[in-house]
């Protein structure tokens, strides 16, 4: 699937901070919800997590983290939620971000 990721830390008016990568596509486990990504929201925590510094990436990392689509796919363990079904919320840093097609987002408790 196609995502914007960063492997270097660069100042955001360089052309290579950001690029266009191709990732393969999670799919969920437990209370996980793969999330067929139609917004996308920037706050403050973006843009200090991808600020300058000297730290490079061995693999594309993905930013991003408030975003809405539809529940694409559901984890075995999820209840409250059916494919279809319209979401937003504000994923995990901790997992690859939503600035990509399809989102893994951790552990959905409630609707």
């Amino acid at each position: 699937m196609k995502a914007i990721a960063l492997t270097h830390y660069l100042p955001i008016s360089n052309p290579e901070s950001l690029m266009d990568v191709e990732i393969d596509k999670s799919t969920p486990a437990g209370r996980d919800l793969l999330v067929k990504i139609e917004a996308i929201g920037v706050n403050p925590v973006d843009t200090k997590v991808r600020a300058p510094k000297d730290k490079v990436e061995e693999t594309p990392r993905v930013l991003g983290w408030d975003a809405s689509g539809v529940a694409e796919a559901v984890g075995p363990d999820v209840t409250l939620f059916k494919v279809g079904d319209p979401v937003f919320y504000a994923g995990s840093i901790t997992r690859p971000g939503s600035n990509s097609e399809f989102h893994l987002v951790e552990k959905v408790l409630s609707a």
